[in-house]
């Protein structure tokens, strides 16, 4: 009966329907239908203007921080936008209509989106032009120009800024340090928060005479929060360092008893000295005490602390000495103030700001980086309100970031890309931009500098407690974004642009899925619940940055192919005991421009990964890229390649890297490229590609135990960095036309090219430092010369495995420039350089793994060489270990 019915429905109903109800429906929809393509028309030209309209009304946002959730929203659309016009749209007149009719319905929701928000601009603009007219007149109450001016100069806290007012404490914790008893002592500099300890630990762990006191250095940052295990891994770290070692990747592994038994060991022979800067628990001292082996040697423990009973703790097993600091004295304040807000007028105030600077220095009660309550709040308050605003986003990032935390600059400034905070400016790349951020940020005394490389370019950075501590409260007030780690948990009701995990806690990471994330950096010491891991692509669609760091994760999330806007994405310790494999779905990361691997091995990469056109920055460990031979080539925003490892197994392989080396050729942007285990055969077509990467700066070659000569006959200009690292038989008279280099690595194989080089190199205006050794068993090459006149701008140089080297010599005017001197693994060297008297600004002199004869004859205790460098502030000498080999030491 239905049947019947239906048939008899099709025969009768729809003709009529078609006649005469469609043409009904057809006059009321194409009137909605033409409005709703003039907004899809209109999109572009909207995205435009709204772009435009956006920086028009950046010196509002300035003015009124919490406006950034309006220019969050329309970021947000803009990227959408762009990222679906880059997507292919289907053909209309094929079979992937319903696709077309899609993509055009996302795009009408995203037309319906930016009215709305244009209509919150044009709110913001008629706003801000009130604000304006009202704010003109009130401008007579606040400071004087002037006086503003030099406060956003004035670095209000201390750290790296020259002492004021610690002469005498200074003497008093250095004597106590040198002069002391043999048993271990525990010296306490007990302050409340911002007086100055950690300045005055640092004058007194840099000063020369406790340098040369003790031979083992060791600085460690403790704060409120602290892992035991990750801390001893530290001490660790650093002592191997000062012993020129390798980390074992043992330690890792290590439980707490095994790594305080390491701990112990490694110091069991040194008079050493550890500082434990910052120091909150009263139970830290219980925890660290058997790790800080007694040797009765005069080692000993400095610690910084705010809590006189932390002091007092470590009276239970060990001598210590307590020196309570006090504030300064109001004459003291007020010249640490004057030299630090008007250092343009050598630290004189002018008459008409004596009056402020008084009541400054009056509400600072003493403390040299004056916190809690004190009227610091508002200075530094007053540093970051004056910042334009696209470098207040790039300050508040610093909140990601744990207390203390060390961040390498070229990841920040990559993060900051990612982000958009970083305008495009005619001429220079996005990276050369970010770099003027941050120089400007130091500049304003906000960001620290930690480490630099010798050509000046910035390596680490950090800011200081109090401008953290700053950050984090405008974070909380701009919801710009979330800390979530055991000891700090914070709501997360309000809109949450950016997260960072510190914890593994199911319970506090549950919370934390919010569809606006932006940027996610996940910390946790400990394995990340696997469930979150796995939910990530789909829970936060919106990432820019992902960085899942340290020890925290298991396994890659596989289904990446969701995170379409993410532009930062670095992968870092993984569990090193396992293999793993980067998912194929990387390759739907489009708009990638960052990919770090340099904490886990993916030593194979999908061939697809070719896809990647925007990438910029490829890093990894020993990367083998030969399935990449016939698509790396097309990947032509490559800035950053490395560690790339060439050293196939199979010598059918052979032909398959040499098109990879070709195909490199055609990454005309490269600044940076690292070649590892390079085969002779390989180095005609890597000379030829070389040739056409113009803007190569920093080139790493490391060969396999074969000739590496390169044959340049168009070194890259811009070449600053150089290492040429194996057998090389024939020196590279290239070298000498590269005027941009300013730090040389090289291992040649026969002594007599030493010569050769030293000649070759003597005059190049820009070589700042050099590392030169030599493999040559069989040579009777004796002294190595430094001539009147050579190398006069070289702050560098280090000399090592020179076989048979008995003499080097130094004349008067030769080295006129150099700091840093490095002697090592010379064991037929007699004496030390003839003629290191001349070497006037010699800083630092490091002597490592000598001869018997030659360490004797520097003893301090009878040497008869030893008067020779007495003149330099700062003597490192190390017994180490020969290497069988110098290949194996490089």
């Amino acid at each position: 009966m239905w049947d019947g019915l239906l048939s008899c429905a099709r025969e009768n109903l729809l003709p009529l329907a078609r006649e005469h109800l469609l043409p009904i429906a057809l006059d009321h929809l194409l009137p909605i239908l033409k409005e709703a393509a003039n907004m899809i028309r209109g999109v572009p030209t909207d995205i435009a203007e709204m772009k435009n309209e956006l920086e028009n009304i950046e010196d509002f946002i300035h003015q009124a921080d919490k406006m950034a959730d309006a220019e969050g929203d329309s970021t947000n659309v803009i990227d959408e936008y762009i990222i679906r016009e880059e997507q292919q749209l289907p053909d209309p007149g094929c079979a992937a209509g319903d696709n077309y009719v899609k993509t055009k319905i996302l795009r009408l929701q995203i037309a319906h989106k930016i009215q709305n928000i244009k209509s919150r601009i044009n709110e913001i603009k008629d706003t801000s032009s009130e604000k304006d007219h009202e704010g003109s007149s009130s401008s007579a109450t606040n400071l004087n120009a002037t006086s503003l001016q030099n406060l956003r100069k004035a670095p209000f806290y201390m750290d790296e800024a020259d002492v004021v007012g610690f002469e005498e404490p200074k003497d008093i914790l250095i004597d106590w340090l040198v002069e002391g008893r043999a048993a271990r002592t525990v010296v306490s500099v007990v302050a409340m928060g911002g007086q100055g300890k950690t300045t005055l630990a640092k004058k007194v762990f840099d000063n020369n005479k406790v340098i040369k006191h003790f031979d083992c250095h060791v600085w460690i940052t403790v704060s409120q929060s602290y892992d035991l295990e990750k801390l001893l891994r530290d001490i660790l770290q650093k002592i191997y360092k000062q012993q020129e070692g390798d980390t074992p990747q043992s330690i890792h592994q290590m439980d707490r008893d095994s790594l305080v038994d390491e701990v112990r060991k490694n110091l069991q022979q040194k008079r050493y000295v550890v500082v434990f800067d910052d120091v909150w628990s009263i139970l830290f001292w219980d925890e660290i005490d058997l790790a800080m082996i007694d040797n009765k040697n005069g080692s000993k423990i400095l610690i910084t602390t705010r809590n006189m009973n932390v002091a007092n703790a470590c009276k239970k097993s060990s001598f210590v000495e307590v020196h309570e600091l006090k504030p300064l004295t109001k004459e003291k304040s007020l010249e640490l103030f004057n030299k630090k807000a008007f250092y343009d007028l050598d630290g004189c105030c002018p008459e008409n700001l004596t009056h402020i600077s008084s009541e400054i220095v009056e509400k600072c009660i003493g403390l040299p980086l004056a916190i809690e309550d004190s009227n610091i709040k508002n200075i530094l308050g007053l540093s970051y309100h004056n910042l334009p605003y696209y470098l207040k986003s790039c300050l508040l990032y610093f909140g990601l970031y744990p207390e203390d935390c060390v961040v390498s600059s070229k990841t920040l400034t990559r993060q900051w890309m990612a982000e958009g905070f970083v305008k495009e400016d005619r001429g220079k790349t996005l990276e050369e931009v970010a770099e003027g951020y941050l120089t400007e940020l130091i500049r304003r005394s906000l960001v620290q500098l930690v480490s630099i490389s010798i050509d000046g370019r910035r390596r680490s950075c950090r800011v200081h407690d109090l401008v953290h501590a700053m950050i984090l409260e405008k974070c909380e007030d701009l919801s710009f974004c979330k800390n979530i780690c055991e000891d700090r948990q914070s709501s997360l009701t309000a809109i949450v642009r950016r997260l960072s995990i510190a914890t593994n806690s199911d319970n506090l990471i549950e919370s934390v899925e919010k569809p606006q994330v932006r940027s996610l950096l996940c910390y946790a010491s400990k394995p990340l619940p696997e469930s979150f891991v796995r939910r990530i692509p789909t829970k936060f669609r919106r990432l820019k940055v992902l960085v899942l760091g340290d020890d925290g994760l298991l396994d890659v999330p596989k289904d990446l192919g969701s995170l379409s806007y993410l532009k930062f994405f670095m992968f870092g310790g993984l569990f090193r005991g396992r293999k793993f494999s980067l998912p194929i779905s990387i390759v739907m990361l489009e708009n990638l421009e960052t990919l770090d691997l340099t904490d886990t091995k993916f030593n194979v990469m999908p061939k697809e990964i070719c896809k990647l056109r925007k990438l910029r920055h490829f890093i990894g460990i020993k990367m083998s890229l030969i399935q990449l031979k016939d698509g790396i080539g097309d990947m032509t925003s490559l800035q950053t390649l490395r560690d790339v490892y060439l050293d196939e197994k199979e010598d059918e392989n052979d032909n398959r890297v040499v098109e990879l080396i070709q195909e490199l050729g055609k990454l005309k942007q490269l600044r940076e490229l690292a070649l590892l285990r390079v085969r002779a055969k390989y180095m005609s077509a890597i000379s030829s590609s070389i040739n056409n990467m113009r803007k190569m700066e920093k080139l790493r070659i490391e060969g396999a135990g074969e000739n590496i000569v390169m044959h340049l006959s168009s070194p890259p200009p811009m070449l600053r960095n150089l290492k040429l690292n194996g057998d090389l038989k024939k020196t590279p008279e290239w070298i000498s036309k590269l005027h941009n280099l300013a730090k040389l690595k090289v291992m040649l194989v026969y002594s007599k090219q030493t010569v050769e080089v030293m000649k070759l190199l003597k005059s190049m205006p820009n070589l700042l430092s050099l590392n030169i050794s030599n493999g040559d068993y069989e040579s009777k090459f004796e002294t190595l010369h430094f001539q009147d006149g050579w190398f006069k701008n070289l702050k560098e140089l280090y000399v090592g495995y020179f076989v048979n080297l008995s003499y080097i010599l130094i004349d008067e005017g030769a080295l006129g420039s150099l700091k840093k001197l490095q002697i090592s693994s010379i064991r037929e060297l007699k004496t030390l350089p003839i003629g290191i008297q001349h070497l006037n600004k010699l800083e630092f002199l490091h002597i490592f793994g000598m001869g018997d004869k030659f360490m004797q004859s520097i003893a301090l205790d009878g040497g008869k060489d030893h008067w020779i460098f007495k003149q330099v502030p700062y003597v490192k000498i190390s017994e180490g270990h020969y290497p069988a080999s110098p290949a194996k030491k490089w």
